[in-house]
């Protein structure tokens, strides 16, 4: 009888550790992005969604993106206040496209020629941390590219600001909230 109270004991002790290390593989504790230091924000998969675009690039690169932003980021977006307010998180998680053969035989027969494309493998996941002192140099904002929970290399990295330069009338942000 003892040892069957040790066993449950142990077994539950061991569920508690389980349980309470698992939110931290979430990205808690990962590296960080070069030049910026960004880490994956924890439980940003449940922030609100800001919008959804296709990015094809010409035999390139086939996409499907969506945006997240934590709450401070939502209410900049939705009050379309701009520059952002130090705190705005965004997150840009990127997945190649496929057809879904399963939605066209179901799509075949009311939408005769229709086509659907789901989301495929992960490509990767993206943030800018709004930030305006740490970032001033980069328009008030850091950035990190993660895939597979790793973050790109310092190359990669120098080309974030860059890129975003064009949308400088906007923070430096493409998204617009999807209403």
């Amino acid at each position: 009888m003892k040892r069957i109270a040790f066993l449950m004991v142990a077994v539950a002790t061991l569920a508690g550790v389980v349980a309470f290390t698992a939110p931290a593989s979430g990205h808690a504790d990962e590296e960080a992005s070069p030049i910026y230091g960004v880490k994956i924000p924890a439980g940003y998969r449940d922030w609100k969604l800001i919008a959804v675009d296709h990015l094809l690039v010409a035999d390139k690169v086939d996409q499907l993106r969506a945006q997240l932003g934590n709450d401070i980021a939502i209410k900049a977006f939705k009050e379309g206040k701009v520059p952002f307010p130090d705190g705005s998180i965004i997150a840009a998680i990127h997945w190649t496209r496929v057809p879904s053969e399963d939605n066209n035989k179901v799509l075949a027969g009311p939408f005769p020629g229709a086509l659907s494309f789901v989301v495929g493998s992960p490509v990767n996941v993206q943030f800018m941390v709004k930030d305006s002192k740490k970032y001033a140099a980069t328009g008030g904002w850091g950035f990190a590219d993660f895939k597979d929970g790793k973050p790109g290399d310092k190359a990669l990295h120098e080309t974030c600001f860059a890129c975003h330069t064009p949308a400088k009338d906007r923070d430096y942000v493409f998204t617009r909230y999807a209403p």
